[in-house]
């Protein structure tokens, strides 16, 4: 029997969770994990009651701000911001946690993750972000990048 191995079940989970994204240009979605067991869920969107940027529209592209800059000209919160909030929202212990994203965390998650406590990162992709990279490799969290197999089968 062919099974996934536990990084890629969990990396196809979180492309699944990626689809309630409401950004208009990147889907992403995160979950956290512990011992095999999903904690917390977040894709990227506006916060709870506010109008999605398909009703409004995506404030970064009228400002023309590129992918991986000025992060505070968004509606929307980063899935790994999601996670993170909706574990703190539920009491949820997520020290030493495995992070799984559909992309690499931005400067901004990259800090919250690090005072969090993850562990792990595991995504795929890229993000023009040479600052979270840097602070991530110094708070000596593991970060994986993994071939994306369910976009190349796409």
């Amino acid at each position: 029997m062919d099974r996934p191995s536990w990084d890629e079940y969990f990396q196809k989970i979180t492309h699944e969770v990626a689809q309630r994204s409401t950004c208009l240009r990147r889907k992403v979605g995160a979950i956290l994990v512990v011992d095999k067991h999903i904690l917390a869920t977040g894709y990227n969107g506006v916060p709870r009651g506010l109008e999605h940027c398909a009703a409004v529209g995506c404030l970064r592209t009228a400002r023309k701000v590129p992918s991986g800059e000025r992060h505070e000209l968004c509606r929307g919160l980063h899935a790994e911001m999601n996670a993170l909030i909706q574990a703190a929202k539920y009491g949820i212990k997520i020290t030493d946690s495995t992070l799984y994203s559909t992309t690499h965390p931005c400067g901004l998650c990259a800090k919250m993750l690090i005072n969090a406590g993850v562990k792990r990162i595991v995504t795929y992709g890229n993000y023009p972000d040479d600052l979270a990279k840097e602070m991530l490799d110094e708070a000596k969290i593991s970060v994986e990048i993994m071939e994306d197999e369910i976009e190349s089968k796409r």
